[in-house]
């Protein structure tokens, strides 16, 4: 999107020589690598270390931790857009809000980073939170056609899927290579029970606003830098 043009003296308005190119490149390419296998907790450190440069390079191209983040994943974002837009066109409410589901978990699976970028939101990183809100307006959908068809509870928010991201983001990270299937148990069983007709009233879901603060605060304590000297966490190697 062009925003207006720059003058010629703005740095933002020249392209990266090849050298710094290259360096950025690099360091998208090692943050997918070290987000997708320890999530968005590595530090910024080790990214760089994947990448086999400075701090400081690491930092100049991407000056908060926020701005990598969006880079590394806004293609899966994107790919998360498009299956609830692959949802949506299916014919058959329950079946596509379920295979939406399946297929969101699934990328969880796959990617311990955005297991997390799914349980957290990140407000300056504002491209991805657009892609994030436009997946919300279609689940919203989702969810009233299922409800219309009588498939899916009458009960069911869209609250219910954040918390369903939370649970499988969990199992992920604690199973890791030991069960690596478990969180399809975990999907099924989640899947049955939001079926109509429900076997029982639910206790209330968490307020919208609530529920946002926590991803907020999920994603600040991502974002914060490790104390100098502090040994990485390895869980989930």
């Amino acid at each position: 999107m062009n925003l207006g043009a720059h003058s010629s003296d703005d740095p933002a308005a020249q392209p990266l020589r090849s050298d710094a190119e290259r360096n950025r490149a690099r360091i998208v390419a090692a943050a997918r690598t070290v987000f997708r296998r320890d999530g968005l907790h590595a530090s910024m450190a080790s990214v760089a270390r994947e990448a086999g440069v400075g701090i400081a390079t690491l930092f100049r191209r991407f000056p908060t931790k926020e701005e990598l983040v969006a880079a590394v994943f806004a293609d899966r974002m994107d790919a998360y857009v498009d299956a609830v837009g692959v949802a949506l066109d299916d014919p058959d409410p329950w079946r596509g809000l379920a295979g939406f589901i399946e297929t969101a978990c699934a990328m969880q699976a796959a990617d311990y980073g955005f297991a997390d970028v799914l349980t957290m939101t990140f407000p300056t990183a504002k491209a991805l939170e657009k892609r994030r809100d436009q997946a919300y307006e279609g689940v919203v959908q989702l969810i009233g056609r299922a409800k219309a068809a009588g498939r899916l509870r009458e009960d069911f928010s869209p609250e219910d899927l954040v918390l369903l991201h939370m649970a499988t983001a969990g199992v992920v990270n604690a199973t890791g290579d030991a069960a690596p299937d478990a969180w399809k148990r975990v999907v099924a069983l989640m899947l049955q029970s939001f079926e109509a007709p429900a076997r029982g009233p639910l206790p209330d879901s968490p307020e919208p606003r609530a529920l946002y603060k926590a991803m907020l605060r999920a994603g600040q304590a991502c974002s914060a830098s490790p104390e100098p000297g502090r040994k990485e966490s390895t869980t989930r190697r």
